[in-house]
């Protein structure tokens, strides 16, 4: 049969009794219809792009067919040109797995490997169509629950991966490349950055009120199924290569979302509440989802960014999980933390996306929950960085030494008597000039010594040898640089009063503070961005997610439950009633305060008078008393 007769009968082009490969003489007319094309002569090239631009899959006899034609494609990459068969280019390029029969799927993805290795030109677009497919298209999205649909989707992903990994083999130049384009066409959700989204067909679905469901869903389930996509070429070969670059594209992601949704909005509206109320704790502590209602549901953006948060940290807890089964946790670790320090370290209104360290550490204490401490604490001590990701660093140490169930007494108790000797050598050392914000290192380390003992303090004394590393402390809160007044209040009253309970030292009566919730010393030592109230691991706000941080997490509430157990003192609820005792409301106070300190603050008591409005609407206290560290 001759080439001209090939492409006047495109169905004679294909054996369709031999499905495994094509033969010589379909080759060949292929190879001739290039040729053609090159020559000026385009009938029987512009044949070959209609039978590939053909929709109908439906027929087996046509489905047949064009399996064939692509692998006579495969073979014949050499003679593509990309001047003269650019729209035999853009056919190929243009094609979807999605809607292709497993047969298809295997010609398809073996012509795109062709063309990658065959010729650099190629690389780019290859790669870019192949990345298209960890955006599912509207109908994939919108019938995930079916079986039928969600195997489709593993069938498509399984050949998209294994194809991005034969590039990469065969082209080393390949990660380099592909890396880029994955951080591009990630999905955005962020209001800023709806006019990149090339899923802004959901967007626009998000403002009619009777698809509003569904449509927030749609988005979810795209970012989540972009992330799934990244974390699993993470673990592969692929990974080995520019894995940090693929948790810095995931840890951006999370932030994003982080700092997108306002967390105000995460509790029922109270305007007697000056701090996120201690139930909140109660009802996470043992991984109980959030109180009904909390989530602002009025706010359709917020909701998406609330749910995909959730979900995506779920999707990268479980990563998490698989690297320390896989026995690669604390390779991972590295990239993870690096991620972390370029992204959410310096971010101080994240509530959620630091929590990737904190339970990457609760899976491997001995050397990632050590690792993260340490590196941590030398953030803090190092004169090469900025004082700002200093003081954060510290401040993230003081959070995760007070809220790491997994962290023995041992590890703490080491890490503290750095910081000690640390602010003690400052002593030794400090000019004459007072103001706080000249020693906001120091008043950094100081805050955070007093934080983690108001966690750990009984646990910590309960051995001799911690119990003396601590003694240069006295000597440091009795400088004449005054941590006492200048650390935020709430953390140093706690703190004296258990550091008079257990007789660390001598505290004087004039020390206990309970009228502040901050001062004017404080709010200068924490700068702009008020890093005197920054306590990074608060309680998980999340609802899904949850689960696997509560078991690692300390709560404050948890601590003065155990102790309220052996406190003859029954709970006391002020309704704001006029013959209230003046003194008990006052000690009352203190102890809601410290109950929240586990949060950081919402409103501050700027004013007596704003002071007196909050405390005269209804709120629940507890009596005083020192909690039972762990």
């Amino acid at each position: 049969m001759g080439a001209a007769e090939v492409f006047t009968d495109p169905s004679s082009l294909y054996d369709v009794g031999n499905n495994d490969s094509c033969d010589t003489e379909t080759v060949q007319g292929v190879r001739n219809a290039l040729a053609s094309a090159q020559n000026g002569e385009s009938d029987r090239f512009d044949q070959l792009v209609e039978t590939i631009q053909i929709n109908d899959r439906s027929d087996a006899a046509a489905a047949a067919e064009l399996n064939t034609l692509l692998k006579a494609l495969s073979g014949s990459v050499a003679c593509i040109d990309i001047t003269h068969h650019q729209k035999l280019l853009s056919a190929i390029f243009g094609m979807s797995l999605w809607n292709q029969r497993p047969l298809i799927m295997d010609a398809l993805v073996g012509l795109l490997i062709s063309l990658a290795a065959t010729s650099g030109k190629y690389l780019d677009s290859c790669l870019h169509m192949l990345v298209r497919h960890f955006v599912p298209p509207p109908w994939v999205i919108n019938r995930l629950s079916q079986s039928r649909v969600s195997t489709q989707k593993g069938e498509v992903l399984s050949r998209v991966h294994e194809a991005l990994l034969k590039i990469s083999l065969l082209v080393p130049l390949a990660p380099s490349r592909l890396f880029p384009m994955l951080s591009q066409q990630m999905p955005k959700m962020n209001k800023k950055d709806q006019d990149q989204v090339s899923l802004s067909f959901f967007l626009f679905l998000c403002g009619k009120l009777a698809q509003l469901s569904r449509s927030c869903f749609n988005v979810l389930q795209v970012v989540v199924t972009y992330v799934e996509n990244l974390l699993k070429l993470e673990s592969s070969s692929i990974g080995q290569v520019g894995g940090n670059m693929i948790f810095m594209m995931v840890m951006e992601r999370l932030r994003d979302l982080d700092l997108e949704i306002d967390w105000d909005d995460i509790l029922q509206d109270d305007s007697s509440r000056g701090m996120f109320d201690m139930e909140l704790e109660d009802a996470m502590n043992e991984g109980d989802e959030l109180p009904a209602g909390s989530v602002n549901q009025d706010t359709s953006s917020g909701k998406i960014a609330f749910e995909s948060l959730d979900k995506l940290m779920v999707t990268s807890f479980d990563h998490l999980e698989s690297c320390q089964d896989a026995g690669r946790l604390d390779q991972v670790f590295e990239k993870l933390f690096e991620s972390f320090e370029n992204f959410i370290l310096n971010t101080y209104k994240s509530k959620v996306s630091q929590f990737l360290m904190f339970y990457a550490c609760s899976l491997d204490p001995e050397n990632c929950g050590v690792k993260f401490g340490s590196k941590l604490l030398d953030i803090f001590l190092s004169s090469n960085k900025p004082r700002p990701t200093r003081m954060s660093a510290v401040a993230y140490l003081a959070s995760y030494l007070a809220r790491g169930k997994f962290l023995p007494v041992s590890y703490v108790a080491s890490m503290l008597k750095r910081l000690v000797d640390e602010c003690a050598d400052y002593c030794r050392i400090c000019n004459d000039d007072i103001r706080p914000e000249a020693h906001q290192l120091f008043y950094s380390g100081c805050q955070a010594i007093m934080y983690v003992l108001c966690f750990r303090m009984r646990s910590i004394l309960d051995v001799p040898r911690f119990r003396s590393e601590l003694i240069p402390l006295e000597s440091i809160l009795m400088h004449k640089l005054n941590p006492l007044m200048v650390c935020l209040p709430s953390v140093v009253a706690e703190f004296l009063k258990q550091a008079k309970a257990v007789g660390l030292f001598v505290v004087s009566d004039s020390f206990i503070f309970d009228d502040l919730l901050e001062s004017e010393l404080s709010r200068a030592f924490g700068g702009r961005e008020r890093l005197d109230t920054f306590f990074p691991f608060d309680p998980y706000l999340l609802k899904s997610s949850n689960s696997v941080i509560s078991p690692n997490f300390i709560y404050w509430s948890t601590m003065m439950n155990q102790d309220d157990d052996d406190d003859d003192d029954a709970e006391i609820i002020v309704n704001g009633d006029e013959e209230s005792d003046e003194e008990e409301e006052e000690e009352g106070d203190l102890d809601y305060a410290m109950d929240k300190m586990s949060i950081t603050p919402k409103h501050s008591f700027k004013n007596k008078m704003e002071r007196d409005r909050l405390m005269k609407m209804p709120s629940m206290i507890r009596p005083s008393t020192s909690p039972q560290s762990l």
